[in-house]
């Protein structure tokens, strides 16, 4: 590895994330200190009602090298003074985290310095034990990832063991929230807008199905509560809801994700009885009805609830920066040059043998 004169307070790690639509840089140093971040959200999908992967891969690329050297500009680095380079390369769009990991690469093998290939759902599951939070998170914990593309509860044993508890067995809880904003007529991402329509409405408006609630095991279903949002509005046609009638709905279908959630939460703890605490990751980890039923079971149980801040929650790239420090801090040192973007990358699967860094 590229040697520096103080390796202890230097060795900076610059991160890349392109696995859906936000282009995502980060530097941080060895001690997982955040130097410098950045974060590109694309537009162009909200007119398409939902992210294109050929659009999104182009403007990754189109967007990565003005933003890498805002993000060193930031720093007041340049890329000599990087000495490792990290990138997700999966799961996600494989077009977004070709260009993303393809641009990393070619910085870590332009300058000679190794590579660090990272699973997106490895960076937002030890989000939470990033040194700035000063949650003194140990292992083993249990993270609940609720995104647009996950939802899945894991139990974090220690940095690269994973035990997934349960998982969504159709359409994942961010998904559903953005399909059913789609039909309330809030656009894309319908997640944010509909958490604010829901501060309009009444949670018990409607009685919404539960699915699995009760169920032992851990799984995730919500296609079902999806249909029934569609059947309720299904009746007033194809104009425009009436205001409080579509707050209505999101916020009972708000409070139904969160019930679901809870009773999820309350089966995993009883499947890891020695947790140190329950923590919440992914984009919906921004939403905070949800935020606090989670943290309600969290007390019931006498462990912390630790939820990211709202910018961490989403997708970026200090969490992929911090996903491989934990990486180098447990004493690996991967070269992963030669490993492909994956579109599907089970957490629990590691990579392939590691080159000599």
């Amino acid at each position: 590895m590229h040697a520096m004169s103080d390796p202890a307070a230097s060795r900076p790690l610059l991160a890349i994330e392109t696995s859906c639509d936000d282009t995502a840089c980060a530097i941080l140093a060895y001690d997982g200190t955040i130097l410098a971040e950045g974060v590109l959200s694309q537009n162009d999908h909200a007119i398409l009602g939902g992210v294109v992967p050929e659009i999104a891969a182009r403007a990754h690329l189109d967007a990565l090298p003005a933003l890498v050297q805002s993000v060193l500009n930031k720093a007041s680095l340049t890329l000599q003074d990087i000495d490792t380079f990290a990138g997700t390369t999966g799961p996600g769009l494989i077009g977004g985290l070709i260009v993303g990991s393809s641009y990393a690469k070619g910085l870590a093998l332009a300058l000679g310095r190794p590579f660090i290939a990272v699973n997106h759902i490895e960076g937002h599951v030890l989000t939470a034990r990033l040194p700035s939070l000063e949650a003194g998170l140990q292992f083993p914990f249990l993270t609940m990832l609720v995104s647009g593309g996950h939802c899945q509860c894991i139990s974090v044993e220690q940095t690269g063991q994973y035990v997934r508890l349960g998982g969504t067995i159709d359409d994942a809880a961010g998904e559903a929230f953005d399909k059913v904003a789609k039909m309330l007529g809030l656009g894309w991402p319908g997640g944010p807008a509909l958490e604010k329509l829901a501060q309009e409405g009444h949670a018990d408006a409607f009685a919404l199905p539960r699915p699995l609630k009760g169920r032992d095991g851990c799984d995730f279903s919500f296609s079902g509560l999806k249909t029934a949002v569609s059947r309720l509005i299904e009746p007033l046609g194809s104009g425009a809801l009436p205001r409080q009638f579509a707050a209505d709905v999101a916020a009972s279908f708000q409070q139904a994700v969160a019930d679901v959630m809870a009773d999820r939460a309350e089966h995993a703890i009883a499947m890891a009885p020695h947790t140190t605490a329950l923590v919440v990751a992914g984009g919906v980890a921004a939403n905070r009805p949800l935020r606090g039923t989670l943290e309600t079971v969290a007390e019931r149980h006498g462990i912390p609830f630790i939820a990211p801040p709202l910018r961490l929650c989403t997708d970026n790239a200090v969490m992929i920066g911090w996903a491989a420090l934990e990486r180098l801090h447990a004493g690996e040192h991967p070269n992963e040059i030669d490993v492909a973007a994956r579109p599907r990358w089970p957490l629990a699967e590691r990579h392939p043998a590691h080159s000599p860094s």
